[in-house]
């Protein structure tokens, strides 16, 4: 099938993938711009701000056109809004507010078609061009593709960032370090020592997983020095 995700490609090579939030915009050519600029993904939010499903689900399509890959955040466990997206054109989720490996393994299932999951199937879709695909090369084809990314913004996530990690089908493992520092007295303060330590806690039990690790980055560091630190979605 003629789906690439030019993001997962990068992560799976272990290369530097570099994204770039979007709330406020509202028009397609952002996907062309920002695949101008060099981001590899766009990071297209639904829980922070008031975009609408069908204005992500536009701009996800330009992305697809521009080469650069759409995912989309939903606010925590809005399934339906993310199989929705999904069915629409996004080529992965992000699912925040991730606190153990059961519930990385309902993400999954719901994200995920048949063997993974249980996801519902819908014709004609936006990412095959609307053209008629068998069932089951389809749902492989999406599997192999979309890309689940999970956030652990608590000390309960941190403590299962491993058993999280070993789930089959969660893809990228993402520290939210403001949430994070905030569940702990200190919020936006990432190197307060008990804020490092939860971080670096999660850092070594997603290492251990071999799967790649998100964040955003860190007061006073850049993007390259948190590439260099392990992360590489970014």
């Amino acid at each position: 099938m003629n789906v690439r995700n030019p993001a997962r490609e990068r992560l799976q090579n272990g290369e530097l993938c570099l994204g770039i939030g979007l709330r406020q915009a509202r028009t397609v050519d952002v996907a062309a711009a920002m695949a101008s600029c060099g981001f590899d993904w766009l990071f297209i939010d639904l829980e922070h701000g008031t975009m609408p499903l069908d204005t992500a689900v536009q701009i996800s399509l330009a992305a697809l056109n521009a080469g650069i890959t759409p995912v989309v955040r939903v606010p925590a466990r809005q399934y339906a809004l993310a199989t929705r997206a999904l069915d629409g054109g996004a080529l992965g989720i992000v699912m925040p507010h991730v606190d153990s490996a059961e519930e990385a393994r309902s993400i999954v299932g719901h994200l995920k078609y048949p063997p993974l999951g249980h996801r519902s199937m819908a014709g004609a879709m936006a990412l095959f061009g609307f053209r008629a695909v068998p069932t089951g090369e389809a749902a492989k084809t999406m599997n192999d593709e979309s890309l689940i990314v999970v956030m652990l913004e608590t000390p309960q996530a941190i403590a299962e960032a491993e058993a999280i990690a070993a789930v089959e089908g969660v893809d990228v493992l993402f520290i939210g370090p403001h949430d994070l520092s905030g569940t702990v007295g200190q919020l936006g303060d990432l190197k307060h020592p008990e804020v490092a330590k939860l971080i670096a806690h999660a850092e070594d039990g997603i290492r251990k997983s071999g799967k790649p690790m998100g964040t955003v980055p860190h007061p006073g560091a850049t993007w390259r020095e948190m590439f260099q630190r392990g992360y590489h979605m970014i």
